[in-house]
């Protein structure tokens, strides 16, 4: 009997609820200069709303990947799901800078969870060499969530102001719930869709069955924290994180102020950088579990792939501190954000590569430093703003941090080394 292809249809879940996820979290970037003149908001205000993102979703994306491991990737994103709709339309109906503050926490706290999730129901319907294949075709909504959503968000924006914006995002946020609810399950096994020969295909290149859900224990924490290979990828992804929450957060805004764009041209200038970023994030997955396959080596597979592209994104974004000109910078930045993001699946397949018992867990850390990121990125380049009045310091750190992860990255990130053996 041939096998059934259901866990396909699980990727397409986890696509589809990342370009929603995604949608709404970028969607306050566009929204900001016009809640700036309805709310009064200074540069400060505004980089301090779009950090509180980051401190609720640093909170629970710890929690989140322990409670993947713990009890499933299915209730835990439900009520992840249900949590960030609300959170979305209190948005819309915010008074102030506190009440848009809590919403925005709220929402970082509703979307902790997601890539934990991911991460868990990847290792769970997937044979471990398409790991970073599965995820790629998953996190490629990502830069595809940010290429429509720049023009989606800017049409909602024009149609019917901030505030009834917000009130459809939230409608649509609530659609996907149902759906999720009723045809994914924890364990291949437990679905109706899935025969015995796809069951056996995803046990393909496993020591056994996937571990089952239970507490995390001591020995495992301990190794989550200590192991070189995991927390030089920690690093390398607070980095990769940087990247992604400055140009989601603060690139309508240099477009809109460094060169003068209005609010359709600069949800159009947008397109360009996210649609490289999945293309790039499309092709460097399949490569990396191409050079597995190939080599055995995850060193190739994995560290490199992800020292490269982060040297590219380093040596991107130097031209675009000195604003040569708009043409320029859309390059430069669109190179940057392709190369950032090129790697995003292999952050997540080293977490699966290295300790697959606890790849929730590990997702759910690696994710914290991105949720680290989310938190700075925005609210330091905020201050910069408001103390020098332009963007050059905000590249040139970023420059800086890209530079650092790729020099311990070709020293110390070995998952071929410091794989552990479940």
């Amino acid at each position: 009997m041939a096998a059934t292809r259901f866990r396909f249809f699980v990727i397409f879940l986890l696509f589809t609820i990342t370009v929603v996820n995604y949608i709404d979290r970028a969607a306050i970037s566009f929204s900001i200069p016009l809640m700036e003149k309805t709310l009064g908001l200074s540069k400060a205000d505004e980089g301090a709303i779009l950090g509180a993102f980051g401190i609720g979703y640093a909170f629970t994306t710890l929690l989140g990947g322990a409670a993947v491991d713990r009890w499933g990737a299915r209730g835990v994103l439900g009520v992840a799901a249900l949590l960030w709709s609300c959170a979305i339309g209190l948005t819309g109906v915010a008074t102030g800078f506190a009440a848009l503050y809590a919403a925005r926490v709220l929402l970082g706290v509703a979307e902790g969870p997601g890539f934990p999730v991911m991460i868990g129901a990847v290792t769970r319907w997937l044979p471990p060499a398409r790991h970073a294949t599965a995820m790629g075709y998953a996190l490629i909504s990502v830069p595809l969530a940010l290429a429509i959503g720049g023009p989606v968000v800017t049409h909602l924006l024009a149609l019917f102001g901030w505030r009834w914006a917000f009130g459809v995002l939230f409608i649509a946020s609530l659609v996907w719930l149902p759906v999720w609810l009723i045809f994914f399950r924890n364990d291949p096994a437990q679905s109706r869709h899935v025969n015995a020969a796809e069951r056996a295909l995803i046990q393909d290149g496993r020591n056994g069955p996937p571990p089952a859900h239970g507490r995390l224990s001591w020995g495992d924490a301990r190794a989550l924290l200590t192991n070189r290979t995991l927390v030089v990828n920690y690093w390398a992804f607070f980095v990769f994180g940087y990247y992604l929450f400055f140009f989601m957060g603060w690139l309508p805004t240099y477009l809109y102020e460094v060169y003068h764009l209005n609010l359709h041209a600069v949800g159009a200038f947008t397109v360009l950088p996210w649609l490289a970023a999945a293309a790039a994030l499309w092709a460097i997955s399949h490569w990396s579990d191409h050079l597995l396959r190939k080599t055995g080596r995850l060193r190739y597979a994995r560290s490199y792939l992800i020292a490269g592209t982060q040297f590219v994104a380093a040596l991107a974004v130097i031209p675009v501190a000195f604003g040569i000109s708009l043409n320029v910078a859309i390059i430069c930045i669109t190179v940057a954000v392709a190369a950032s993001m090129g790697a995003n699946a292999a952050y997540f397949a080293v977490n699966a590569d290295v300790m697959p018992k606890r790849a929730a867990t590990g997702a759910g850390i690696t994710d914290f430093t991105f949720a680290l990121s989310g938190f700075f990125a925005p609210v330091l380049t905020g201050w910069v703003l408001n103390l020098r009045g332009n963007f050059t310091d905000a590249f040139l750190l970023m420059a800086a941090l890209a530079a650092s992860s790729v020099v311990l990255v070709l020293a110390f990130h070995n998952p071929d080394r410091d794989r552990l053996r479940d």
